[in-house]
Formats: structure tokens, sequence, C-alpha cells
């Protein structure tokens, strides 16, 4: 849309390049061959830094710059000969490696922008806002060279390249420039990409600490909460963004309902309806009854809520029998997890039936096979790990 076919191109800087230990101010690129440095990839350990170059930013031997040829005069084979620069393959997969990093977006010169009448140049957008303007359009004809010189007109469109950070600050200036979308790569770009390694190192010590009891598992995981912040993981408004409130108001609002059920005899009432059922079933015939209790009433709430509220039943049916509470509990921990027979038995399962387009007969024709298997599954090998 833009005509940038010819025009971009990566060049790595070799050991006998006389651009090693020169600054970008020194070299005058721009001015001398019509070529404008976009951004460099530095060599890191295992890893590569992506520069948004400045004039004082120094070339190093190895970097890769990325270059961006506006001036159709210029003589880039001289210009690769004269810095002993290596041009490499420039291709898809370039962007969508560096898309965490970079990216494009087109914007719009609007009726109040004060940039109407001053050219590219003037405007000085790769100052004030850190952004280079890569490509020129007037109503449906692409300018590819000398788009830099021409005056802006209300309703030129410009295709704008630099760190999303700043392409993400025009939507608050709408009055200079109108940001008219983003690119779907906008979506995909990860927050604190390079921060993987040190998420998956708090990740590792916190399940050490649970694993071996050397403290609480909630200690466990408050530490590593507090790890991911001094590390940079996650700030303090992703942290509050990914709370599922609907999900822990579930949670909170059940146990005052599960101390109601105690207090006012429900669950002693619900334990005799089981333990009467003994004599006739058998102690494996219980657990099986416990189970589909337990998992019916997790169709219906939230699995983490069905635990709160079946744990006392299965508690007081284990002390009426005089029996160990184990297998009775794990009956419960295990149902409450087989929550995958109706949509809204599991935050999990919501979250996946819009994206999926499932229905409720989806869910009821792979849940309740699923549930059945795990139910004989449980009550066969639960008492042998747990005995009565």
């Amino acid at each position: 849309m833009y005509g940038l076919e010819d025009r971009e191109l990566r060049l790595r800087v070799s050991e006998a390049s006389p651009l090693v230990g020169s600054t970008v101010e020194s070299v005058a690129l721009r001015e001398t061959y019509g070529v404008d440095i976009l951004a460099i990839e530095r060599p890191q350990h295992r890893s590569f830094e992506i520069i948004r170059p400045t004039k004082k930013t120094t070339f190093l031997q190895g970097d890769i710059l990325l270059v961006d040829r506006f001036d159709s005069d210029g003589d880039m084979s001289q210009f690769v000969e004269r810095f002993a620069l290596r041009q490499l393959p420039l291709t898809e997969s370039f962007f969508l490696d560096r898309s965490q990093d970079l990216g494009m977006a087109k914007v719009l010169v609007g009726p109040d922008s004060p940039l109407v009448g001053h050219t590219v140049r003037e405007a000085r957008l790769r100052t004030d806002y850190g952004l280079t303007v890569l490509g020129f359009r007037r109503k449906c004809a692409a300018r590819a060279y000398g788009h830099l010189d021409e005056p802006l007109r209300i309703g030129d469109s410009l295709l704008v390249f630099g760190a999303w950070k700043q392409i993400d600050a025009l939507r608050y200036k709408p009055d200079d420039l109108i940001l008219l979308d983003l690119p779907f790569e906008r979506g995909e770009v990860l927050v604190a990409a390079r921060k993987a390694p040190q998420a998956l190192a708090v990740l590792g010590l916190v399940v050490v600490l649970m694993v071996t009891g050397a403290v609480p598992n909630v200690q466990a995981g408050l530490i590593g909460a507090l790890l991911l912040g001094a590390l940079g993981c996650v700030d303090l408004k992703s942290a509050y963004e990914s709370i599922h409130w609907h999900t822990l108001v579930l949670i909170v609002g059940m146990m005052p309902f599960s101390v109601a059920l105690q207090r006012t005899g429900g669950v002693d009432l619900a334990a005799s309806g089981l333990t009467m059922m003994t004599d006739v079933v058998g102690p494996y015939g219980l657990l099986a009854a416990l189970f589909v209790l337990t998992a019916t009433l997790g169709m219906f709430v939230s699995n983490t809520a069905t635990a709160v509220l079946m744990a006392p039943v299965a508690l007081a049916v284990a002390n009426e029998l005089g029996a160990s509470p184990y297998p009775f509990a794990m009956v419960v921990a295990v149902a409450a997890s087989a929550a995958y027979m109706t949509p809204v038995s599991s935050p999990v399962n919501t979250l996946v039936v819009e994206p999926g387009e499932y229905r409720l007969f989806d869910f009821l024709r792979i849940g309740v096979p699923l549930a059945a298997i795990v139910l004989v599954i449980t009550v066969l090998l639960v008492p042998w790990f747990f005995p009565f």
C-alpha cells in the first residue's frame, strides 16, 4: 500500500566496518546517503536487544541495522561497500520475531492537526513522538520517495514505525494524529516478554517451597507474587486486572453459606441421609453417592465453592461412621474437580465458551462420560490409598 518493497534493508556491521566506535550523529547517514536507521539489533547472550538509535548511539561490531532508504538517489551499493556491511534477508518472519518490540500502524492527519502545512521533516515526529514515518499516501496514491519534504494536508495517511509504547501514545493525542487502526500483532505483544526466565524461576521456587513444606502454601504463593513484582514481571495495574473478581466474590460468599449449613443442622441432616445408605450400598457405595452429590452440585456452582460446601458434609459422614476422614474428603476434592459437565461449573469452562463457540450439549456429551470414568476410578483407588 505504501510502496516500501525496495526501501527496507537489514545490514550487519562487520569487524572491519568504519562504523564501529562511531556515533549515529558523526557518520551523518541521513544527509549523506539518504538512509535512516530505524532500529539496531544488538546481540546479547543467547538473545538480542532492540535499540532505537539516537544521535549519541555508538555502533558496535555485530550490530544489525534495520535501514530505511528514503532517498531514491542514494547509492546503496556504495553505502554498503563504504562501510563494510553485509546485507541480510528481510522476510516476514523477521517482523514476527521482533513484534514484541517494534510495530507499524497507520495514522491520519486530522482537520485540527497542528501538523497541517508542515512537511514530515518539520513535524519532528521522531523527536517528539519517537516514531519514524515510513510511508505516505494522499487519497489512494502512495509516494515511495520524496515524502519527507511534502507539506502535509488534511486526510493524508502516514505509516509510522516505532516501539508499541510510542504507537499507543498516539491514542491520547487525537488532535495531532488520528490512529486509524492497530495491526493484529499488537494484541499478541507481551507486556514483559524478556522477563519470562525470571517468571519461570519464581514459579519453580514456589513449587519447591510447596512440595518441601518449608513454608505454608499461602506464604509460598505470597512470596512468589512479591518476587514477580520486585523482578518487574508484573506491575500493580496488571496484577489487579488479572484477579477474577466474580470467582473471588462467589467463593467468599459461599463460605458463610457453608457455616450457615453447619449451624442450622443442614450438614448433619445431609450426613445422616448419606449414612443411612451404608447398610444398603456399603462404604464404597457411600463414596460413590458422595461423589455423585458433589459432582451434581458442581454442575451449577463453582467447583471451589462446591468443595467449600461439601467438605463439612464429608467430615460429618466420616465422624458418624467412626471412619477416617481422609477417603471422604479426598472423594469430595476429586468430585469437585470433575467440573466439566456444564459451562458454569468452573471459571475455566466459562472462559472458553465464547472463543470455542461451545453449547451446553458439548459439555454434557464429553463431560458426563468422563465424570463416570473418574467416579469409578476414584471409588476404587481412594480407599486403597486412604483406608477407611
